[in-house]
């Protein structure tokens, strides 16, 4: 069994995803099955959300992650996750100021 790899900021930020036109950070508090969740999401919503394809076999989502959610544009209460943060990127994005603490609680 290896060591586990210590990351610096300085690499966290490169491999950073932050959010970009149309998109907001969410914390998933529900499971629906199929690749579909419940997400709170940062402008006040709840939507229910599906892993994109691409990633659908990549990463694995569970209850209290930070994710970055796409809304649909079709339809306001539906949208896909595009990317999933880990603890130390959910760190850094809170001493940036980039994610409101009141998402980090209770993860």
């Amino acid at each position: 069994m290896g060591k586990r790899k210590v990351y610096t900021e300085e690499e966290i930020s490169k491999s950073l995803v932050t959010p970009g036109e149309g998109q907001v950070f969410g914390k998933v508090d529900g499971l629906f099955g199929f690749g579909w969740l419940s997400v709170v999401c940062t402008d006040g919503k709840r939507r229910k959300c599906r892993v994109r394809g691409k990633l659908r076999r990549k990463i694995w989502v569970k209850q209290g992650d930070i994710v970055l959610v796409e809304p649909w544009k079709f339809d306001d209460g539906r949208g896909e996750i595009l990317f999933r943060y880990t603890g130390g990127q959910v760190d850094y994005l809170l001493s940036k100021n980039m994610l409101p603490t009141s998402m980090s609680e209770g993860a």
